[in-house]
């Protein structure tokens, strides 16, 4: 049997914290990556047992977490970072990659490097995107 996949998400912005909430209220396993030692911590306070704290500036630090990984959810705050993630992750998983943005200009960069959905949401209330069935797909 499998180990079951994580779902992994980047919570620079309040709406990624409740994101990370409501996943792990519905009982869905989440790990959360980061770039910085504030970020981290930030994540565990949020009860996230697996961080992955990256050198976004060294690609050939991008080793493949010790978990499998699925789904990807990356609430952008930054395009050059949001960038990198998505190629840090695109390596990990073939599940998609969504991009929650407040921004409607990067939407065909971030597909061009993998995303799969780039979803623009002013308030950042996805919480559509928690359903456990969609999850498993």
């Amino acid at each position: 049997m499998a180990k079951e996949e994580y779902v992994v998400v980047w919570a620079p912005t309040k709406a990624g914290e409740n994101f990370i909430k409501l996943l792990k209220f519905k009982g869905i396993k989440v790990a959360g990556i980061t770039n910085s030692q504030m970020g981290k911590s930030r994540l565990e306070e949020l009860g996230i047992e697996h961080c992955i704290l990256a050198d976004t500036s060294h690609p050939n630090t991008w080793n493949l977490p010790p978990f499998p990984v699925g789904r990807v959810y990356l609430f952008e705050s930054s395009l050059t970072l949001c960038c990198r993630y998505i190629q840090m992750c695109r390596s990990w998983t073939r599940k998609p990659i969504f991009v929650i943005t407040t921004s409607i200009n990067p939407r065909l960069v971030y597909k061009g490097l993998g995303a799969k959905y780039v979803i623009y949401s002013h308030s950042g209330d996805v919480a559509f995107l928690a359903d456990k069935s969609a999850l498993l797909e």
